[in-house]
């Protein structure tokens, strides 16, 4: 961006001076303000427990290793169940 393509930033008046150096590349409150919003978000996150992709992957393929067992154990246990049941009508 040249020279005639810049947002004129300045500004007549008491307050002229004040916006000119809140708006500088070099502005430690503006520094600051930046520093204390990226704190604020990463506490926000921090407070909403977020997992990384990786953890949430891993813990997806657990789940889906647990349920296919689960149902294994479901199966296994309704043959166990219906041969209990079978046995028990064969005896007199």
């Amino acid at each position: 961006m040249n020279d005639e393509q810049k947002p004129n930033h300045k500004r007549s008046g008491p307050f002229g001076n004040l916006f000119e150096q809140l708006l500088g590349d070099e502005n430690p409150v503006r520094d600051q303000i930046d520093r204390n919003a990226k704190m604020l978000a990463q506490a926000a996150l921090n407070k909403l427990d977020v997992v990384t992709r990786a953890e949430f992957d891993a813990q997806t393929a657990v789940l889906k290793r647990i349920q296919s067992r689960v149902k294994a154990l479901e199966q296994a246990l309704a043959d166990l169940t219906e041969q209990l049941e079978n046995t028990q009508r064969e005896q007199p």
